[in-house]
């Protein structure tokens, strides 16, 4: 059982709110630390060898089932080397109407370079404050496991979420398969659920998924609450945003509300197989990549409207077959310079990989080409 899994931060209220500065948002110092719960950065030490491209998602068939390490952490080897001057970047323009619409991708813990994206895009300022006006800013999921500071991620998309609509834009998120994890792994920690192909439990699928201790210390009833009331999907300037690049969507209803809708009940029912039965649909991948891809995204563009779909989930670097390893000379892995537009242009990947040393996105849209 996680230390606390079952009752850490019950009946607290949210953290006293405090004025924000840079060093609010670093790497603490914990993420180093070692002990059964710690995630190795080198995946061949006392973890599952790193799989080749073709070694998975084994098909994805409907008997796939989440209980081995999905993706590979691939060793990053770094702390943030860039610097950027917010000063120098011009804040998106406010004008009639909506603001300018962005978009990020996967992020994973990964603090400090969710941080430098947004301050490149002139999203926030060197104080980690909203500072883009009416722009609006869409989150796709997958803020924890894996990087060093979920819960810190977590923290600052909550607060900006109140400082955007203070200012007249907005920032939203959408559910992420790791958000499902993250949950089951705190209200049903060592619970035997049916996987469909044994025995499973959440805890050790959010363990072999890089679940960090440091998160499930630091999680509290607000940020629960706050995930599990999530979209999962949601229609924006004809861009339908998901996070998983699955046709798993239409398996809980045929409109986007009803999706929405459906995935929350399941949530409140507080069934550890139905929600194990969902996180296990939305781990799905690859579905938009091969041969019938293309079809597949319209099956989902005609169900819920949009002419793109924008999706995270898949790093890109696993969508181009291009895979980044700790051997490297250089050490800088796969190289992501923006989205991937793929599936007769009709899909948008935006997860550059920021856990295998690739990039953290942050994009504009719509995309000039």
């Amino acid at each position: 059982m996680v230390e606390g899994s079952m009752t850490q931060g019950a009946g607290q209220g949210p953290e006293v709110e405090r004025t924000a500065t840079l060093r609010d948002f670093r790497v603490p110092a914990y993420v180093h630390e070692t002990g059964p719960y710690a995630q190795s950065t080198h995946p061949g030490e006392g973890a599952d060898p790193v799989a080749t491209p073709g070694d998975y998602p084994h098909g994805y068939s409907d008997a796939y089932t989440p209980t081995e390490r999905d993706l590979p952490v691939i060793n990053r080897g770094d702390t943030l080397q860039a610097t950027i001057d917010p000063a120098s970047v011009p804040a998106p323009q406010s004008a009639d109407g909506p603001g300018p619409l962005f978009v990020v991708g996967d992020v994973h813990g990964y603090l400090d370079q969710l941080v430098a994206a947004l301050q490149e895009k002139g999203l926030i300022d060197a104080a980690g404050q909203w500072s883009a006006g009416t722009a609006r800013l869409w989150f796709l999921g997958d803020f924890t496991d894996r990087g060093p500071d979920g819960i810190g991620v977590i923290d600052l998309v909550m607060r900006l979420s109140a400082e955007a609509a203070a200012a007249g834009g907005y920032c939203k998120a959408l559910m992420g398969n790791h958000e499902l994890l993250l949950l089951g792994a705190k209200r049903f920690g060592d619970t035997p659920v049916n996987s469909g192909a044994g025995t499973a439990t959440f805890q050790a699928a959010w363990l072999l998924n890089g679940g960090q201790k440091t998160d499930m210390d630091r999680l509290q009833d607000h940020h629960l609450q706050w995930m599990a009331r999530l979209d999962a999907i949601e229609e924006v300037d004809g861009h339908l945003l998901v996070h998983s690049d699955t046709t798993a969507y239409l398996d809980y209803g045929d409109s986007i509300e009803a999706v929405n809708d459906t995935i929350r009940e399941t949530l409140t029912r507080n069934d550890a197989d139905e929600v194990w039965d969902l996180f296990r649909k939305f781990t799905k991948r690859f579905s938009f990549r091969d041969e019938g891809g293309a079809d597949a995204v319209r099956s989902l563009l005609d169900t819920y409207g949009g002419t793109r779909i924008v999706h995270g989930h898949s790093p890109i670097p696993y969508l181009l077959g291009e895979v980044g390893s700790e051997d490297d000379e250089d050490g800088a892995g796969p190289v992501v310079d923006g989205p991937h537009l793929y599936a007769d242009g009709l899909a948008i990947a935006m997860d550059g990989g920021v856990t295998m040393a690739g990039k953290l996105l942050v994009q504009q849209l719509p995309l000039d080409s």
